[in-house]
């Protein structure tokens, strides 16, 4: 395989995966770790993605949005953990706000444990999960559909959410850096994240470690704006620390 044969392999494992490791890289491509970084490192050189502790991940600056399939396929086992740990903070009763994502997801995976509880919810495939639980009580925003998220946004959902004052969000991002805050790449969608933060008490933000430092398209708020950010242990110690201090409390799990 000539080096650009394998560096274009390498950006299809990046963009499948959100993430690669250098360790696996060099099995997958069978060559040694000390050439995959030297391809890593003029990758990263082209703008074409960032090196991070032992891998890299996608360049925080590319604004293009994966589908839904290639994200359900990336971080699965930090996504479970994180879905676990932010259902803990639900209650019985609990009226709950679940934003569009796949970490969001494994948020509503472990909400069925519950009693009495009821979801605001924009995801569709959150939705028809959830309807096979009655102990679950699911409002769905009407709106536009978006089939890459299968979520619905804006126009009439702000009718809704006018209406509603949730105990808890759960909110995903694309992006989060400690200068820019939370972004995420698709506008209709970060304006409905704007909307769940103001109709919340308690804001949780749920990303894994490879969403942090990236800046996408759209603001959807300060870190000020969440009370605590649930992330994967991957996540760089540095940029956890600038995040907690710059006033969000981070979790890892």
């Amino acid at each position: 395989m000539f080096p650009e044969e394998r560096r274009k392999k390498i950006l299809d494992i990046l963009s499948n995966q959100g993430r690669c490791r250098v360790v696996n890289l060099a099995k997958e491509l069978s060559v040694s770790e000390v050439t995959i970084r030297m391809d890593l490192d003029i990758l990263e050189k082209q703008g074409l993605l960032r090196r991070t502790h032992g891998g890299a991940i996608l360049n925080p600056k590319i604004g293009y949005e994966r589908a839904y399939q290639f994200e359900e396929a990336s971080f699965q086992e930090e996504k479970r953990r994180i879905g676990w740990r932010a259902a803990e903070m639900v209650s019985d009763g609990d009226t709950v706000i679940l934003d569009v994502g796949t970490t969001v997801m494994e948020v509503a995976r472990h909400l069925v444990r519950y009693k009495n509880i009821t979801v605001v919810t924009n995801a569709l495939n959150i939705a028809a999960f959830l309807e096979n639980y009655p102990e679950i009580s699911v409002i769905v925003p009407g709106g536009h559909l978006r089939s890459t998220q299968h979520s619905l946004v804006n126009p009439f959902a702000d009718l809704v959410l006018e209406k509603i004052y949730a105990d808890l969000a759960f909110i995903g991002a694309n992006g989060v850096e400690v200068e820019y805050g939370v972004t995420n790449v698709n506008i209709p969608e970060a304006e409905m994240k704007i909307g769940f933060i103001k109709a919340s008490r308690r804001r949780i933000l749920v990303a894994d470690s490879s969403k942090i430092g990236n800046i996408a398209r759209a603001k959807v708020g300060d870190l000020t704006d969440f009370h605590l950010f649930i992330t994967d242990q991957q996540a760089e110690p540095e940029q956890i620390r600038l995040i907690e201090q710059a006033g969000l409390p981070v979790e890892l799990v």
